[in-house]
């Protein structure tokens, strides 16, 4: 199994702790993201998108064709991190 499924693996459980490693041990993140603050913005507030990001971006061309699906998979999962699943959403709302 190589580096990159690794990372893509790991970024499923943790994908804060899968940047914090691409960042320290990698270029990835400073290829594919102009500033600093692009990537921390990431980190903070959509960490799946800003790793498939990251994985999917290749430095001559971007982000494109299949990249872009992994990328919207990535989202998804930030939306239903913190949204939560329907079951516990409609939980919460009922309780307040």
């Amino acid at each position: 199994m190589g580096c990159g499924c690794l990372l893509a693996l790991g970024s499923l459980a943790l994908p804060r702790v899968t940047l914090f490693f691409l960042w320290l041990f990698t270029e990835r993140l400073s290829i594919a993201f102009d500033s600093f603050v692009l990537g921390f913005l990431g980190f903070l507030l959509l960490p799946y998108t800003t790793v498939f990001y990251a994985l999917a971006y290749q430095p001559l061309f971007g982000v494109s064709g299949f990249g872009w699906f992994i990328v919207a998979m990535g989202f998804l999962l930030d939306l239903g991190a913190l949204f939560g699943g329907g079951r516990e959403g409609r939980r919460r709302y009922a309780e307040a």
